[in-house]
């Protein structure tokens, strides 16, 4: 609330992808299930893996930008959207070289999925948890100390296994606050159904999507301020003022010993 600027970056990032989409959205359609992960088209997973490529260095370019005025605005200076632009820009190295490991993760995680059934997709969520949790950290760490992927990747890996423990349980989701929200507003959308008016009911629908939209710009802003924060708190114990202390030394809670259960923040 005291930095609104901070979701032009979010919304930056979705326009930019939907972009993206449109791109390679068209050679797929006309391409019919010659691109389907389940088919043995090189061509094809190529093809999906530069999708998952653009997409993801289009959100982690906007995320640094994002995360760079964070750490200026907690130092207690300004920076315009121009100067984490710039911020981003010039870190374009190891945003793709973190954009190639996690579009690559993805392509693999999902091709197992998709010949595995029912089974692949439980053991790919738990490697995807696993995953999300070691790299937790990647994307602040590379920003704030200006290290390479592999050493950030590690570094995330240490901090988050120094502050929370190696087996953890997320207790805290942005994203599940905003779906609740989101759902709400859909429930209220089919109850002009009732109205028996078909204008009314287009009307509160083209409202809804505008309110998915924004609730989503606000769900990104927020997300890259906690992770931020959470590097700061794992890093060097600060928490700045205006944060709840237990928001932040609780976002992960102790799993059971005798339980496996990633991380989902």
């Amino acid at each position: 609330m005291s930095d609104r600027k901070l979701l032009v970056f979010p919304f930056l990032s979705g326009i930019v992808t939907l972009f993206v989409i449109a791109t390679f959205i068209l050679p797929l359609i006309f391409a019919g299930g010659a691109f389907s992960l389940a088919a043995n088209s090189i061509a094809g997973i190529i093809l999906i893996f530069l999708f998952y490529l653009a997409t993801s260095f289009v959100v982690i370019f906007f995320n640094v930008g994002l995360i760079s005025c964070v750490c200026a605005h907690m130092q207690g200076k300004e920076m315009t959207i121009g100067e984490g632009l710039q911020s981003a820009f010039g870190k374009v190295k190891p945003i793709l070289a973190w954009s190639v490991i996690s579009a690559t993760v993805g392509l693999i995680l999902n091709m197992i999925e998709d010949r595995t059934g029912a089974a692949g997709g439980i053991a790919t969520a738990l490697v995807g948890g696993a995953w999300s949790l070691v790299t937790f950290f990647v994307v602040p760490v590379f920003v704030f100390e200006g290290i390479g992927v592999i050493e950030a990747i590690k570094e995330s890996w240490s901090l988050f296994r120094k502050t929370w423990g190696e087996s953890v349980v997320g207790t805290v989701s942005i994203t599940f606050v905003f779906v609740a929200i989101g759902i709400i507003g859909f429930l209220l959308v089919l109850a002009t159904l009732f109205s028996g008016n078909i204008l009314v009911f287009l009307a509160a629908l083209a409202l809804f999507i505008i309110f998915v939209a924004i609730l989503a710009i606000i769900a990104s802003a927020m997300q890259g301020i906690f992770v931020a924060i959470l590097y700061m708190y794992a890093k060097n114990g600060i928490i700045p003022d205006g944060f709840d202390k237990s928001l932040v030394s609780g976002a992960f809670g102790q799993a059971p010993s005798n339980q496996f259960s990633p991380g989902n923040i």
